[in-house]
């Protein structure tokens, strides 16, 4: 148990990383704030939206023909807002053993490197995808900008839904690229900052 204390309280790192950070330069600030901006906002509006279907459906027994579409859209703004806000706070899901189980030193610092490493290849692959993703939304399938995916009930055009998987993937990869240089730098100065 004390061995465990002792790593943790060691480790620069798991201190950096604990809790949400303050933006420090006004593009993190404009950044931060307009993404927290829509994911409350979003989270605002899917509550509404939600509580209404099932106020209409189950207690005026009708329907709210068409909501699940607004969900949707609502739904990819709230992932990918929230998944750029985690980028930047360090704080997105992962099994990380090295901060926990490695000691600190050049191991546990070419650890971290390779962790980033292939956490900005994976993320950079997936902006890829989502600009193919987008285009294939705002351009139509032919690449002409006839024939526009749309919803059926509400005919909001797919880009929308797309737009906010490739804003939010280019973000990650910033945010992630960022921590991969922190790391690069911690791995070829010996620690030294």
């Amino acid at each position: 148990m004390w061995e465990g204390a002792r790593l943790m309280s060691s480790c620069s790192v798991c201190e950096e990383s604990s809790g949400p950070k303050k933006p420090k330069t006004l593009f993190d600030r404009i950044a931060i704030t307009t993404f927290s901006s829509v994911t409350f906002g979003m989270s605002f509006l899917l509550t509404i939206l939600i509580g209404a279907a099932t106020f209409v459906r189950y207690v005026l027994k009708g329907d709210l023909y068409g909501y699940e579409e607004w969900v949707k859209l609502f739904a990819f703004w709230l992932y990918f807002s929230g998944a750029a806000i985690g980028a930047f706070n360090g704080t997105h899901v992962s099994a990380d053993l090295v901060q926990s189980y490695v000691p600190d030193g050049h191991v546990k610092r070419f650890l971290v490197f390779l962790k980033n490493l292939v956490t900005v290849g994976v993320t950079l692959l997936f902006v890829w995808y989502g600009y193919d993703f987008f285009m294939f939304g705002f351009m139509g399938p032919l690449g002409t900008g006839v024939a526009i995916p749309m919803t059926t009930v509400w005919r909001i055009p797919l880009w929308t839904s797309y737009l906010a998987i490739f804003i939010g993937f280019i973000f990650m990869l910033y945010y992630f690229s960022r921590e991969l240089f922190k790391s690069a730098k911690s791995l070829f100065s010996g620690g030294r900052s």
